[in-house]
């Protein structure tokens, strides 16, 4: 900037007049010329003061636009960088790169603390709001049991089904028209009338669509601090996995049920987490819930799903295999290096013309019922080329297509929906088949990892997440795990959809270990991974880009 401003008053200098002391200068050109004073008007100064003001405030804006594009191509090329080593791995998966990881045990993953307090009572009742993508969910919990005193939830299918897909605008404006209505209702049916007779708040915080998840974690945060609240941020994937650990004791209202389920269970070596009790009108406080359960307060042991465990999370953005230690520990295996399970289903579903605004799941199995899974040959993603235990379903999805798009040429048909309806059974059985096929071979393959391990002694498998409802996944992982006698857990199929009795349950979990978040600055993210926890020091490869810069 100096170099810049003397070389511009050297070159000046025989006709710039210089102010000193009031007084107006010329400076000659040559050094011998004496300097005389002169009498020049001051609009002619004023005027030449502005031209050379201006033109020093060019070059500075010159120089600050090359510096600011300098810096844009470093960032630019550090960004490359990191793609170009991350290509082929597993998404959501921490390797140093981002800047903030759900780690909630600190460093060795047991240094929990309260930071907003926790429940005086060692029983006692969460609120639970979810809104992290398209459902408005909220729910309250009971501790000691795990039953769901009260739900709501409203669902935007109707909203985002002419578009094909959820519309984020549209889905908060949603958010934020339903979530007081929805969190009464729940109250409501819990027989509760305000807020103050719950003890504690759990909101999902991430990850999920942000200007959704801020929705419910402003209300969450506002509620929390009103009441004086124990407030804890749930992590959205976390919530899917310790589904599988809700506990479930017999009520009168079903018990004929549980007996039916424990005569199918007996001879297997495979569980289904049953629906969790929901309120009555006799057991509907602490108090008279203690009168009916003669072991009242829930210890660890009570849980039928104990740490360690695998963990298969299937939904619609992610398809992870991961190692769970414990309450904010895990262990990433292996996870989908494009596309989710989830993904490719809807795909799928809008490439046969189906109606996705439910997910394009529920529709695609539907229609599958009615094809033949062998009818169109599609290659297993990365059967060969890969050992290890991440997914791949772009080029599965690709291939769906490209025969969908032969069979039109064969048939000359002109329109995809034109297709006769067998022949789009035939297409999402087959996809359905294959894509079950892939998480077969990857699940089998971590399994026998497991199983040769001698530290630890895992044999229950945990499958969640939305696409964990779909019927012809359960049963044939349900198979995978009678031949290797494991036991299996599975959410009821209404619970491994997003609602709010996750984020309750998740909450309950944190609290139970001595874990809550500060309410005030709570913040919400979009991209929210694990941070990675080893349970030895085995060198697993997903660490191995740990010294890479941040985000």
């Amino acid at each position: 900037r100096r170099r810049v401003t003397t070389q511009f008053f050297l070159q000046s200098s025989s006709s710039l007049p210089t102010r000193l002391d009031g007084r107006l200068f010329s400076t000659a050109a040559s050094s011998d010329e004496k300097t005389t004073t002169t009498t020049s008007s001051p609009t002619d100064d004023d005027e030449d003061d502005d031209e050379m003001l201006m033109k020093i405030k060019v070059e500075r804006k010159k120089k600050k636009n090359f510096e600011m594009r300098k810096d844009k191509r470093r960032l630019l090329l550090a960004r490359q960088k990191r793609k170009r080593l991350m290509v082929g791995m597993a998404k959501a998966v921490d390797r140093g790169q981002y800047a903030v990881t759900y780690n909630p045990g600190g460093v060795n993953g047991t240094m929990f603390e309260a930071k907003s307090g926790l429940p005086s009572s060692s029983s006692f009742l969460v609120l639970g709001i979810e809104s992290s993508c398209d459902d408005t969910g909220a729910a309250i919990v009971r501790s000691s049991d795990g039953c769901i005193l009260g739900e709501a939830l409203a669902s935007q299918t109707e909203i985002h089904e002419e578009f094909g897909g959820v519309v984020p605008g549209l889905a908060r404006d949603a958010h934020e028209d339903k979530i007081d209505q929805v969190i009464q209702q729940a109250l409501e049916r819990a027989g509760l009338s305000s807020i103050d007779e719950v003890d504690a708040i759990g909101v999902t915080v991430g990850p999920g669509l942000e200007i959704c998840l801020r929705v419910g974690c402003n209300t969450a945060r506002e509620l929390a601090i009103k009441y004086n609240k124990p407030f804890v941020g749930v992590h959205h994937l976390e919530a899917h996995i310790l589904m599988a650990r809700l506990p479930y004791q017999n009520t009168e209202k079903n018990k004929d049920e549980d007996d039916d389920d424990e005569e199918d269970t007996s001879t297997t070596t495979t569980t289904t987490v049953q629906q969790p009790p929901l309120a009555t009108e006799e057991s509907t406080t602490t108090n008279e819930a203690e009168e009916h359960h003669p072991h009242f307060l829930l210890f660890p042991q009570d849980i039928p799903l104990q740490f360690p465990f695998l963990a298969l999370l299937v939904s619609g953005g992610h398809c992870q295999l991961m190692k769970c230690l414990g309450i904010g520990q895990y262990k990433i295996l292996g996870g989908t290096i494009d596309d989710s399970l989830g993904e490719a289903y809807d795909k799928t579903a809008r490439l046969l013309g189906l109606k996705v605004g439910g997910g394009g799941g529920p529709a695609v199995e539907k229609l599958a019922l009615d094809g033949d899974p062998n009818a169109i040959k599609l290659s297993v993603p990365m059967e060969r080329r890969r050992e290890d235990l991440d997914f791949s379903y772009a080029g599965l999805k690709t291939q769906v297509r490209m025969a969908a798009e032969k069979m039109k040429l064969e048939k000359k048909e002109g329109e995809q929906e034109e297709l006769s309806y067998q022949d789009r059974a035939n297409i999402a059985a087959s996809f359905q088949n294959v894509a079950i096929k892939h998480l077969e071979q990857r699940l089998n393959r971590a399994m026998e990892r497991l199983e040769k391990e001698e530290t630890a002694s895992i044999r229950s498998l945990a499958v969640v997440g939305g696409v964990a409802a779909n019927k012809e996944l359960r049963s044939r992982l349900e198979a995978i795990c009678k031949e290797r006698e494991w036991k299996m857990f599975v959410p009821p199929p209404r619970l491994c959809t997003d609602q709010g009795a996750m984020s309750a349950w998740a909450a309950i979990e944190r609290l139970m270990v001595g874990s809550s978040d500060e309410p005030e600055g709570a913040e919400v993210y979009a991209r929210y991974p694990f941070a990675n926890h080893d349970d030895d020091d085995d060198g697993d490869d997903s660490d191995s880009s740990g010294d890479e810069e941040e985000t």
